[in-house]
C-alpha cells in the first residue's frame, strides 16, 4: 500500500501552528530517557508466549508471559544487573531466547542463550554464554530451519580482522569451524535448506565480489566498485535465485531490487522506486510462503508497495482502524496466525497490538512510555533547502510548542554515521529539546544514504567542508526566514555528529553559540589509525570517502579537516562526552580536544563514563549526561531546564564529570 509522503514548505508549516498554543509543562527527563516499562515485544514461533524487555532491579532484562496473560503476570527470564539487554530473538523452534552482549561497551560480543522452559524449574533460569571468549567479536549469520538447534556464526578469534565461519549448537555450545576465512569474506549466505551457497568478499583495493560456493565449486558472479553497493537479502523459494539490492553500474543512481540467477550470474530487475526519488528501502518477506509481501521506500515519509493482495487488504484495514499513525506488521508466528502490530508517529513513541489473522482483530498490548503526555509533543516537519553549491538538502524541522514561529533558539542535530540518514518519526532527543524550548533541525546532509549515489558521493572527502556547509546553509536559511535567532544557535550530535559539532565550532565559529560533542572524533588522522581491526574491510572505503592518509595530499587534507588543528578558533562553549571503552572513537579523541582548549585557557566541560562505549547504554549514565547538557544549553541558548535531579543521578553525574586539569594525553 502506498503512503503518500508529506512535504511542507515553511509557509505550510506556519499555517499549521497556532501562536496561541500553550507552552507545555516541563517533562521530567526520566520520562524521556529512563528505561521504558515495556518495549521490544516478540511472539514465540508457536504464538504461545510473548517476550519483551522490562527493567529488573533497575536494568533492562528479558521477560516472558503466555499470550493470554497480562503483562503484570510476566516473569523475568534474565537477571542482568549492569549492562542492559537491547535486542534478542527466539530460536526457530522456540526452545531458546538468544541475545548478544559485550563488556561495558567494548563491542566484543558473546552469544547467550536462555531456556524459557527452565522457569518451571527455577525462578532464575541458567544463562549460557555459548561462545565465552574474551576480546573476540561474535557475529550471527544464519539460524538453521531444519536443524533448529544450529546456528552459523563468525568468530575473529584466529585473526581479529576477519571472522572464520563456525557452526554453533545452542543446546550444548558445541563449536565447529566450517571455513577458515583467509579470503577476506564479509558475509556467508545460506539457502532455505541451510546449505552454504554464497559469500560476499572484499578485495584489498576495497572493491566487492559475490561468490557462489557449492558442490560445483567456487565462482565469482558479481563485482562492484568501492563507490557502488550490492547487498544480498534472501533466497528465492527455488533456492536457485537470490534477491539483492544494488546500484551497480554508471547508469544507476538509485539502488533497486534485483533477482540474481546464481548459476549464470544474470540479474533481473524486479523493482525500483516508482517515484524515482530514493533508493530501494526494504523487503517484507513471508517465511511461511517464501514470497515477497511488500517493498518500501523512504523519502520524507515511508511508502509501501504490496505484492500480496491479501496482506495489503489487511494492512489497509489496520491502518484505517488506527488512523493517523504509521503501521508495521511484525513478529509473525511460524503459521502467521498471530502477529504483532506497531503503530507510531512523530508524536507517538509507539503502541503495540496483537493481531489475530483468523478473526482480523487487533487487541491492545502496551504503549511505549505511556507517561509521556502526547499532547505536549511537537510535530516533525519535512523541509528542504539549498546548499551553497545548489544541492537540495532534505531535512526535518521541529518547533517548540507555545513559543511562536519567530526568533527561536535552535539546536542543529547532525546524525552519526555519517553513511546513514535521519527519518520522520518519534525521536527522544528531538522531543526533549523541543520541550525545553528549542527548535530542532535534523539535516540529511550530503553523504547521507537513501538519496542515490550522486548525493552520497557528493560528500566524498568533504568532512568539515561541503558536508559542514550543508549544516551552515540550513542554519542560515532558518535565520533568513526569521524562524531562528542568529545569536542562539547550538549544535549537538554523536559520532560523526560529534565531529560535526567540533567542526562547526572550529571552522564556523560565528555560527554557533555552543556545542555538545558526544563520542565525536577530533583528529581524523588518529581516528583512521585506531579503527577496530574487524573494520579492516572498510579501510579503503574510509580512505576513498574521507581521505587517504597514506598519500601526501590526503594526509594534508585530513589534518586541515581535523577540528583539533583549529581548536584555537573555537569561541563558543563546548561540552565533550565520551565512553571510556569506545572501540570506534577512542577516548583519546576527546582527551585531545579537551587538552587543546584547556591549554589555551578556554573553558570546556568533559564527561566520561567508565562503563560505556560508543554511546551510552545504561539509563543512569544517559540521564546524568542529559541533566548536564540541558543546563549547559540553557545557559548559552536560553532554553528551559529541569533544576532538580534524584540523588543517584546527582551522584553519577559527579562521578562521570572529569576535572579537565587532570587529563593527560597518551604518548
Amino acid at each position: 500500500m502506498k503512503i503518500t509522503p508529506l512535504f511542507f514548505s515553511l509557509s505550510g508549516i506556519w499555517s499549521t501552528i497556532k501562536n496561541s498554543d500553550k507552552k507545555p509543562s516541563l517533562i521530567d527527563r526520566e520520562v524521556f530517557f529512563g528505561d521504558p516499562l515495556i518495549s521490544g515485544a516478540q511472539l514465540s514461533p508457536d504464538g504461545n508466549y510473548i517476550s519483551f524487555l522490562r527493567p529488573y532491579e533497575k536494568t533492562r532484562n528479558i521477560w516472558v508471559k503466555t499470550r493470554d496473560q497480562s503483562f503484570e503476570e510476566a516473569v523475568p527470564l534474565t537477571h542482568q544487573k549492569a549492562r542492559p539487554i537491547s535486542n534478542y530473538f527466539w530460536s526457530r523452534d522456540g526452545k531458546y531466547i538468544l541475545f548478544i552482549k559485550d563488556n561495558e561497551g567494548d563491542e566484543n560480543f558473546n552469544i547467550y542463550a536462555v531456556n524459557p522452559a527452565d522457569l518451571k524449574k527455577t525462578p532464575t533460569p541458567d544463562l549460557h554464554n555459548l561462545t565465552e571468549l574474551d576480546g573476540v567479536r561474535a557475529i550471527i549469520y544464519h539460524l538453521c530451519r531444519k536443524d533448529t538447534d544450529l546456528l552459523y556464526i563468525g568468530l575473529n578469534d584466529r585473526d581479529p580482522a576477519w571472522h572464520d565461519l563456525y557452526s554453533l549448537r545452542i543446546s550444548t555450545g558445541e563449536l565447529i569451524k566450517i571455513r577458515e576465512n583467509t579470503g577476506r569474506y564479509l558475509n556467508w549466505l545460506f539457502d532455505f535448506d541451510d546449505r552454504l551457497r554464497m559469500a560476499v568478499r572484499n578485495r584489498e583495493d576495497g572493491t566487492g565480489e559475490l561468490w557462489r560456493l557449492d558442490s560445483g565449486g567456487e565462482e565469482k558472479l558479481l563485482e562492484w566498485s568501492i563507490l557502488e553497493m550490492v547487498s544480498p537479502l534472501v533466497f528465492h523459494r527455488d533456492n536457485q535465485h537470490l534477491y539483492l539490492v544494488s546500484n551497480k553500474g554508471a547508469e544507476n543512481d538509485l539502488s533497486a531490487l534485483y533477482l540474481l540467477n546464481i548459476e549464470t550470474g544474470a540479474m533481473e530487475l524486479i523493482e525500483r522506486d516508482p517515484e524515482a526519488k530514493v533508493d530501494f528501502g526494504g523487503l517484507f518477506y513471508s517465511e511461511k510462503n517464501k514470497s515477497i509481501i511488500s517493498t518500501s521506500y523512504t523519502d520524507d515519509r515511508s511508502r509501501y508497495y504490496f505484492v500480496e493482495a491479501e496482506y495489503e487488504r489487511r494492512f489497509r484495514k489496520i491502518e484505517a482502524e488506527l488512523s493517523g499513525v504509521e503501521v508495521s506488521m511484525r513478529s509473525p508466528t511460524l503459521d502467521e496466525k498471530w502477529w504483532l502490530v506497531s503503530a507510531y508517529s512523530d508524536t507517538e513513541p509507539g503502541i503495540t497490538y496483537l493481531y489475530d489473522w483468523d478473526n482480523e482483530e487487533l487487541s491492545f498490548q502496551y504503549k511505549i512510555r505511556p507517561e509521556i503526555p502526547r499532547e505536549s509533543l511537537t510535530p516533525m516537519y519535512p523541509i528542504s533547502y539549498s546548499s551553497t553549491d545548489g544541492l537540495n538538502i532534505p531535512a526535518y524541522l521541529s518547533l517548540p510548542k507555545g513559543a511562536g514561529t519567530k526568533n527561536l533558539p535552535l539546536v542543529v542535530m547532525p546524525h552519526g554515521g555519517p553513511w546513514v540518514r535521519d527519518y520522520w518519526g518519534y525521536n527522544n532527543f528531538v522531543q526533549f529539546l523541543a520541550n525545553r524550548g528549542y527548535a530542532v533541525l535534523n539535516p540529511n546532509f550530503r553523504i547521507s544514504t537513501g538519496y542515490g549515489k550522486a548525493f552520497l558521493n557528493a560528500g566524498n572527502r568533504q568532512w568539515g567542508d561541503l558536508m559542514q556547509d550543508d549544516l551552515t546553509s540550513g542554519v542560515k536559511y532558518l535565520i533568513e526566514e526569521g524562524v531562528v535567532d542568529k545569536n542562539r544557535v547550538g549544535i549537538f550530535g554523536g559520532s560523526y555528529g560529534g565531529y560535526a559539532t567540533l567542526a562547526g565550532l572550529a571552522f564556523t565559529p560565528e555560527v554557533y553559540a555552543c556545542g555538545v560533542s558526544f563520542v565525536g572524533p577530533s583528529n581524523l588522522i588518529t581516528l583512521l589509525e585506531s579503527i577496530p581491526p574487524y573494520w579492516e574491510a572498510g579501510r579503503k572505503m574510509f580512505h576513498t570517502r574521507m581521505g587517504d592518509p597514506t598519500t601526501e595530499e590526503g594526509h594534508k587534507e585530513l589534518i586541515r579537516q581535523s577540528p583539533l588543528n583549529s581548536a584555537h578558533q573555537i569561541q563558543a562553549p563546548l561540552m565533550v562526552v565520551q565512553g571510556q571503552n569506545d572501540p570506534r572513537v577512542k577516548k583519546s579523541e576527546s582527551d585531545q580536544i579537551v587538552v587543546a582548549l584547556r591549554d589555551r585557557g578556554f573553558p570546556v566541560a568533559y564527561l566520561n563514563a567508565p562503563d560505556e562505549g560508543h554511546g551510552f547504554a545504561r539509563p543512569i549514565n544517559n540521564i546524568s549526561f542529559i541533566a548536564a547538557m540541558e543546563k549547559f544549553l540553557a545557559e548559552y541558548l536560553g532554553g528551559r531546564y529541569q533544576e532538580d535531579m534524584p540523588a543517584e543521578v546527582a551522584e553519577r553525574l559527579k562521578e562521570i564529570t572529569v576535572n579537565v586539569d587532570s587529563v593527560e594525553l597518551e604518548n
